[in-house]
């Protein structure tokens, strides 16, 4: 093949996986949104569930990075979070009304971060829904970061998030607990805060045996725990509760990654990582060792593999040994 041919063969082949994106894109008030995206079902339950794909949300995941679900009960449908955008969130009502007619009564926001959030917009505009999460959530609303990570996505993500995109507030509140009573299904929201973020909340479907865990589980990968409002003491806390919930969960649907038939070793991986972590960190910042040299004696031996250890382990590192090293005083 000369050069002509195949130039023309790349130019032809562009065009095709144009004109095949452009078929497979999805129409929402929100503007077009091609990205994956598949609806999954806990076998034997109504409580169905999508994927974020890895990575930091951008054009290439059109900010679809987190995972969200929700459950069909007698009493309506309830939503656990809404995504990264308006689009995707609205692409998550369409995909609830693939699948039933019942209206959506209760969305939840796990925990206010921009890559879970944004999808709120869609339910606020299109829906009846009551919006619940913890009390803790002003933090992110009323506070410096919720503002600047809209700013940031307005131009990381746009045109999916826009000027036009907006930070959705609660209708209402808890603190410790809530429980719903659906009929048919009983959830009960359960505070595991402030671990990755201030608010974090977990929802358990009781008949079902799954839990939405929010960022409590990160799904065959390495939690994020680089920013400011992680707190690691908290986090062990929470999983060590997720760990104690009588009957078992049979299927954790975490916050990223992959959901889990095997809940204690969902549960021992996270928490195993960040016990490591605060061993190995807590005994540097004690003997006064600097991070840098810290980080280079420490075997990671365990964790290399794991497909976002060069994204995130030497920050989450950092972290842990600023929070030690906080803790020792």
């Amino acid at each position: 093949m000369n050069t002509q041919h195949w130039m023309m063969y790349l130019f032809l082949a562009f065009l095709l996986a144009l004109v095949t994106a452009r078929a497979h894109a999805v129409q929402t008030p929100y503007g077009e949104s091609d990205v994956p995206f598949t609806l999954h079902r806990v076998p034997g339950t109504q409580v169905y569930y999508v994927l974020g794909q890895s990575g930091v949300p951008g054009a290439d995941n059109q900010g679809h990075t987190s995972n969200a679900g929700f459950v069909v009960t007698a009493r309506g449908v309830v939503v656990y979070d809404a995504l990264g955008t308006p689009a995707l969130g609205y692409r998550l009502l369409q995909a609830i009304r693939s699948v039933t007619d019942r209206p959506v009564s209760i969305v939840v926001a796990g925990h206010y971060h921009a890559d879970h959030v944004y999808g709120l917009q869609a339910f606020r505009e299109h829906t009846q829904a009551v919006i619940w999460a913890q009390r803790r959530c002003v933090d992110y609303l009323d506070g410096p970061v919720g503002r600047a990570r809209l700013a940031q996505r307005r131009e990381a993500l746009f045109p999916w998030v826009d000027e036009k995109t907006y930070l959705v507030r609660p209708d209402k509140t808890f603190a410790k607990r809530h429980e719903f009573d659906m009929g048919d299904t009983h959830l009960e929201l359960v505070y595991v805060g402030p671990a990755h973020a201030p608010d974090d909340t977990m929802m358990i479907v009781r008949e079902a045996g799954v839990v939405f865990s929010g960022d409590l589980i990160y799904g065959g990968r390495l939690p994020f725990l680089g920013g400011d409002e992680v707190n690691t003491r908290n986090w062990l806390a929470g999983l060590k509760h997720l760990g104690a919930i009588k009957p078992a969960p049979r299927f954790i649907i975490p916050g990223h990654g992959q959901p889990a038939d095997d809940a204690a070793a969902a549960i021992g991986f996270t928490r195993g990582y960040i016990e490591y972590l605060r061993t190995q960190m807590g005994k540097a910042a004690q003997d006064l060792t600097g991070f840098a040299q810290a980080y280079a004696r420490t075997d990671w031996s365990r964790y290399r593999d794991v497909p976002t250890f060069k994204a995130a382990n030497r920050k989450n590192a950092y972290h842990v040994y600023l929070e030690m090293e906080a803790e020792s005083f």
